[in-house]
């Protein structure tokens, strides 16, 4: 089993530690799940599935809760 993960956030490859969400994936690559209707940039709040604020787009499967999802090779991940 390998220790880390490749995949792309918004077009850029990035290798993450094996289990890592998809949050921590977009925390490493320093972009926001999405921004708010004012603008706002939002990130994953509760890390529980619960808030829905980590929504991003995996696999183009859009409004994945990403604090849910592990990374795996290959995934494509794009913020809304």
């Amino acid at each position: 089993m390998t220790d880390t993960v490749r995949l792309t956030v918004n077009g850029r490859a990035l290798t993450v530690p094996a289990g890592a969400t998809v949050a921590v994936a977009l925390a490493i690559a320093g972009a926001a799940c999405r921004t708010s209707v004012s603008g706002e940039p939002r990130a994953a709040f509760c890390a529980m599935g619960i808030c829905f604020e980590c929504r991003a787009i995996v696999d183009g499967g859009p409004h994945q809760r990403t604090c849910q999802i592990v990374c795996r090779d290959g995934m494509e991940v794009r913020t809304e």
